[in-house]
């Protein structure tokens, strides 16, 4: 009898450990206003979503040379990426080049 509950503890304490330390992805928000990124540089975790909103009145685009790029973004639109690897990304809005920002993914 002893045997058999002992078995079980180191499946309880997994269980136990995994429910106590989620693991969660962030949702990070980055305004598009003004001719500027809001914030310009900002550091996430591996699995986080940067979602970049326009509140400009004219378009925008989000751009990091060969790891992502949106559709033009009208007023209110919005573009979002999840990051999967660690890394600096630079990015830019290739109508407007002087618009710069950078994710620096941990």
């Amino acid at each position: 009898m002893m045997q058999s509950v002992l078995r079980g503890v180191p499946f309880a304490a997994a269980v136990l450990l995994l429910g106590a330390t989620p693991l969660r992805a962030e949702a990070i928000k980055v305004t598009i206003d003004n001719f500027t990124f809001a914030p310009a540089e900002l550091t996430v975790k591996v699995g986080d979503t940067v979602t970049w909103t326009n509140h400009d009145d004219i378009p925008h685009t989000v751009v990091s040379a060969g790891k992502f790029r949106s559709k033009a973004l009208d007023s209110d639109d919005s573009f979002s990426f999840t990051f999967t690897a660690s890394g600096d990304y630079k990015y830019f809005c290739s109508l407007h080049p002087h618009m710069t920002g950078v994710v620096k993914v941990e």
